[in-house]
């Protein structure tokens, strides 16, 4: 699973994946092998490097590594929430995203095409059923970055509309 996760004034890139019971982590490219226990809905016990910190999650969308607050915001591309709040700005392009894995089944429009906003610009094939994803918003349909017949996963960018 990918992740875009800020804190403070700072940004990250998180992949992370359980493999032979242990979770693999990703931070902007480096490997960090890491073990998680839940401790109830919000709050667990986090293993890196032989050290251990719990970590809770408050009401406010901060998170305690021990004692110490975190301002911290997660957004998960599969999610609607995510998408909706990366789409809200109308300056600069804007990236259509996968939210699940899946196959191109078929390209509506091409690079340079002008667009209206809803418009469809590929479908994806998932467990299936076929899914438009549609532009955000009105504009110029910069690049398209699949091809039809491709595999894609959750958080791929699959065409950025300027």
């Amino acid at each position: 699973m990918r992740f875009s996760v800020s804190i403070g004034d700072r940004n990250f890139a998180i992949e992370i994946a359980a493999t032979e019971g242990r979770w693999q982590c990703q931070v902007e490219g480096r490997e960090i092998a890491l073990d998680f226990i839940p401790l109830g809905k919000n709050a667990g016990s986090l293993l890196i490097d032989g050290k251990s910190f719990e970590v809770r999650r408050d009401t406010d969308g901060g998170i305690f590594v021990g004692a110490r607050r975190y301002a911290a915001s997660i957004e998960d591309p599969r999610s609607w929430q995510g998408r909706r709040r990366s789409q809200s700005g109308h300056s600069g392009p804007q990236k259509l995203i996968a939210s699940m894995p899946g196959k191109i089944v078929r390209i509506l429009a091409r690079d340079g095409a002008e667009l209206q906003a809803g418009q469809g610009v590929v479908v994806v094939e998932a467990m299936k059923m076929q899914n438009e994803i549609k532009a955000p918003r009105s504009g110029k349909l910069q690049k398209v970055l699949v091809r039809e017949g491709a595999n894609v996963t959750p958080g791929e960018v699959l065409a950025i509309v300027e």
